[in-house]
């Protein structure tokens, strides 16, 4: 009896091509890497800010934003209204940092996983 290893196929799945008209049913076509790209955002940023800050961020913002293709292998997070006031009691410079801190990683993490252009770069 042969035991298939599910894994290659779900890892060519994973490396598919990126198509900009499928991303605007990005739940439907790619959940996995949208939630890969806010874990891996959210580990890169774990240990190195304020952790109440950026589970507040993660639970509060960021669960209710929306990841963007831009275009040229660009993405953005557009926040939903009223981020600041969704945290409650943070300092304002903080939540700021960290909020731009975990978005640009999550773009970054986006252009990584769909493999577009030099997204080592700091």
């Amino acid at each position: 009896m042969t035991d298939p290893d599910p894994q290659p196929e779900a890892e060519a799945e994973r490396t598919a091509e990126f198509d900009p008209e499928k991303f605007e049913e990005k739940y439907v076509h790619y959940f996995d890497e949208l939630e890969e790209a806010y874990s891996n955002a959210y580990q890169q940023l774990h240990g190195q800010v304020d952790s109440e800050v950026l589970r507040a961020i993660d639970r509060q913002v960021l669960s209710e934003s929306e990841p963007v293709y831009e275009g040229s292998g660009e993405f953005s997070v557009a926040l939903p209204e009223n981020p600041r006031e969704r945290v409650g009691a943070v300092d304002d410079e903080e939540f700021e940092a960290v909020l731009s801190a975990f978005t640009e990683r999550i773009e970054r993490e986006l252009q990584r996983l769909f493999e577009f252009g030099d997204w080592t770069a700091e």
